[in-house]
């Protein structure tokens, strides 16, 4: 197992000799090229890295479908996340990362996720800025040609971001290092160092074999479904969040208990008291106010007098 504590590959921790030389960075399946920092700017091609103190970029094969896709799908998943854990996530797709002042270096992650989005110094519209906006929780780095652990991984770790996915997807091009197996590589930094992790510490209980899984279903499974709802409640049990908090689930919610309350009433009243219930309570997302509805049905002498506590509260 990759170890990047042993991995040759710049790495520059806190009270280092600055002067100390560094090993330079590799990037699989790209090209080193000159790009001046003028049309680095204006460039629309797919860049891994940019070096600024000798802008030289390297630029990678274009980019398949199959790269794509375990980004895309990491964004369709922590939004089911969100909404069991009922707080936003924000997801910014293949973005730049730049250094600020001096000579600055850029780099390009796959897939960027903040998990705070409402209280975080999210990136601007060009970058995520070094020293100005806050880290994502998540950097997703997909490998088919390229091969992050030479190079991207130690820039990842010397400017400081807490943690990387590396996946290695299960369907590539021909011209992917078949010598790479299949699966998800979870590191975290400590001490300045990337440790490899059996699970997400940002996404807690996602382990790294099930990461692997959901980024290559083609379709949600319901074992798929089960995690995410699992690490969706862990989140939200820790922010004092849950399901009732996102619109959608707590709409979804709200009109499998109405569709309840009329199929009471109407055993108990007869349809016309059952329709006129459901006139009443047509806009009703409360759950104590539906809970009080439902005791209401039972504790009625008569539909007129259920209908009467029910037009009282609303």
């Amino acid at each position: 197992m990759y170890n990047a504590k042993t991995a040759a590959k710049p790495r520059r921790r806190p009270g280092a000799d600055a002067a100390q030389p560094q090993p330079a960075p590799e990037f699989p399946g790209c090209k080193p090229v000159h790009l001046p920092r003028e049309e680095m700017e204006d460039s629309d091609q797919r860049l891994e890295y940019w070096d600024g103190a000798t802008q030289t970029a390297w630029i990678c094969e274009p980019v398949s479908p199959y790269h794509e896709l375990p980004g895309g799908r990491l964004t369709r998943l922590t939004e089911r996340i969100a909404q069991v854990r009922g707080a936003p996530i924000e997801s910014y797709g293949s973005m730049d990362l730049r250094q600020s002042g001096g000579t600055r270096s850029i780099m390009q992650a796959d897939e960027s996720v903040y998990l705070h989005p409402g209280t975080a110094r999210l990136p601007g519209p060009s970058a995520m800025v070094i020293g100005v906006d806050d880290y994502p929780d998540v950097v997703l780095e997909v490998d088919h040609t390229t091969d992050v652990r030479r190079g991207k991984l130690g820039l990842y770790e010397s400017w400081g971001f807490p943690e990387i996915w590396v996946e290695v997807p299960d369907q590539r091009v021909a011209s992917s290092r078949r010598s790479r197996r299949a699966g998800l590589t979870i590191h975290l930094l400590e001490d300045g160092a990337y440790r490899t992790a059996p699970e997400s510490k940002a996404f807690p209980g996602w382990a790294a074999a099930e990461l692997h899984v959901a980024l290559n279903e083609p379709t949600l499974t319901e074992r798929t479904a089960a995690v995410l709802e699992r690490v969706g409640t862990v989140l939200g049990e820790r922010g004092g969040t849950g399901p009732d908090d996102d619109p959608l689930l707590r709409s979804y919610r709200a009109e499998g208990e109405r569709a309840l309350l009329r199929r009471m009433a109407a055993r108990r009243f007869g349809e016309d008291t059952a329709r006129q219930l459901a006139v009443l309570l047509e806009d009703a997302t409360d759950p104590d106010q539906l809970a009080q509805s439902g005791m209401w049905i039972t504790q009625s002498a008569n539909g007129a007098e259920l209908l009467g506590r029910i037009a009282g509260q609303t």
